[in-house]
């Protein structure tokens, strides 16, 4: 028989990498509640759904709007996560750069957080998939070069100090969370992919990356995120991403069998 579908808890919905998630989701007959924050937005979502005579399964597309500035604690995250009442939550949400730093911790920091502490309570919930960015981490892996870390640190520390503090935050505690439940019944996926571009999808270098910077298009960071949700195996991680030259399903395959785990040599390992 075929696996029971999913039910998705889609946050940020709105934003570019869900949009195009949304539709592989509901492909594989997986039903997806798209959490966005204004009513205006609700008619670019339900856009999302299959269309009447679409060959192949389709999911159901539920849109959910809460402001998530306005989860100011894990009970306001577990009572969308209760209202959702699903297995699988994938975090694509943050503040943008809009709003100042206050913003940045409110969103990419704080309602992370609540999100993934209520979502690790509740039992229902077994799987959590974070998008960060390459060089969310506090120390040089051993895999980059001194040149490389330098280079990640100029970004962190000098460009985007906010969103580095704020998103690395949320990667350790999603890390932390998983890792607490020893049984594997709360799954810490961390998708950290480089610049991001429009171009499609296409081939990747996935896992530890050879580089802290390069481009990776926001198209193939929806693919290898769909196919992280769908893997059979996997378990707390860290991964990296860029463009490369390994097919995105044959990549995904191969972390997962291989354990690869790009938070090695870092203090929540």
């Amino acid at each position: 028989m075929p696996p029971a579908p999913h039910h998705v808890l889609l946050l940020g919905g709105h934003g570019k990498i869900a949009q195009l998630l949304t539709p592989l989701l509901l492909r594989r007959g997986w039903d997806v509640t798209s959490v966005i924050r204004t009513e205006a937005q609700v008619p670019t979502i339900q856009a999302l759904a299959p269309k009447d005579g679409d060959e192949g399964t389709k999911g159901k597309l539920k849109v959910l709007v809460r402001s998530l500035e306005e989860v100011k604690s894990e009970g306001d995250a577990g009572r969308v996560i209760a209202e959702w009442g699903g297995d699988y939550v994938v975090w694509s949400a943050g503040a943008g750069g809009k709003g100042g730093p206050e913003r940045t911790y409110a969103i990419d920091r704080d309602a992370a957080i609540h999100f993934i502490r209520a979502a690790a309570a509740a039992p229902h919930v077994t799987r959590f998939l974070m998008v960060s960015y390459l060089a969310s981490r506090r120390a040089r892996p051993a895999w980059w070069s001194d040149d490389a870390w330098a280079a990640a640190r100029h970004v962190n520390e000098q460009i985007l100090p906010h969103y580095y503090r704020a998103k690395l935050a949320a990667d350790e505690a999603l890390y932390t969370a998983s890792k607490e439940k020893a049984d594997g019944s709360f799954v810490g996926i961390n998708l950290r992919p480089g610049t991001l571009t429009f171009e499609p999808a296409g081939r990747v270098e996935l896992g530890k990356t050879a580089h802290s910077q390069g481009n990776v298009s926001r198209a193939t960071v929806a693919r290898v995120a769909d196919l992280l949700l769908a893997s059979e195996g996997i378990k707390n991680t860290w991964l990296d991403l860029l463009d490369g030259e390994e097919d995105a399903e044959v990549a995904v395959e191969r972390v997962v069998k291989e354990g690869v785990n790009a938070a090695e040599g870092e203090d929540v390992y």
